[in-house]
């Protein structure tokens, strides 16, 4: 499935709905799609507002910028989320807030330990893709990112073994997070999920969710871009 994947939301108090913003799939909001994925799921009502960037060689984000210390917010950043008084950025804050509304943070120990790992290496997996395919020399990066690709997909499969989800028999946040990893890679690399049937498998599970299967069905579903247009690849 492709998508684009910057985006912001924020909340109408009087109606109940969650604003979020992102910066169509930036550097600083590149997990902006797994937040879109849990308020799907979550049925949250949320309003989405896009910033949009200008084209090369300035890249204009005036359309942000101008907005940007205007909004109340502690840490200006791209993703935000506004949900009455309540004003978060952060990709995973935004996230664990959401998820903690509806106990999606796991319940025992031993899951939440699991979410706590995956939040963490989810980001290091993203930041790694992102470093490539931002990067001027990306031709001769790749091969030898693809290269190391299998032993790190290997861990996951690894770290998921038998279990449907990759805290446990429960899904949680860090399942849209890995996800959108995968999916990512995917793009990247259509065969790099191949040798690994239990992410395969994985990544059916979360398309085939009701929520998840209707939004991805839906006009609100975008296509790529998957990165900014100061990416090398994945800006198309």
């Amino acid at each position: 499935m492709r998508r684009a994947r910057h985006q912001y939301y924020q909340n109408v108090p009087a109606q109940g709905w969650l604003q979020f913003s992102p910066l169509q799939r930036s550097f600083p909001s590149q997990l902006a799609h797994a937040i879109r994925l849990l308020l799907e799921y979550t049925d949250s009502h949320y309003e989405e507002k896009k910033y949009t960037m200008g084209d090369a060689p300035d890249y204009d984000r005036s359309q942000w910028l101008n907005e940007k210390f205007k909004l109340g917010l502690d840490f200006p950043n791209l993703p935000y989320l506004i949900d009455g008084a309540h004003k978060v950025t952060q990709s995973n804050a935004i996230l664990r807030y959401i998820a903690r509304k509806h106990n999606l943070c796991g319940e025992t120990e031993e899951e939440k330990i699991h979410v706590d790992i995956l939040e963490n290496q989810a980001m290091d997996t993203s930041n790694e893709l992102a470093r490539v395919c931002y990067s001027p020399d990306f031709e001769k990066l790749r091969p030898g990112y693809l290269e190391g690709l299998p032993d790190k997909l290997k861990l996951y499969s690894q770290f998921l073994g038998k279990r449907p989800w990759f805290a446990g028999e429960k899904l949680t946040y860090v399942d849209f997070l890995v996800y959108d990893i995968l999916d990512l890679h995917r793009i990247f690399e259509p065969k790099s999920l191949e040798a690994f049937p239990n992410l395969k498998e994985f990544m059916a599970r979360v398309e085939g969710l009701k929520k998840i299967s209707a939004y991805m069905k839906s006009g609100r579903f975008l296509p790529q871009p998957v990165y900014t247009k100061m990416a090398v690849w994945g800006n198309k």
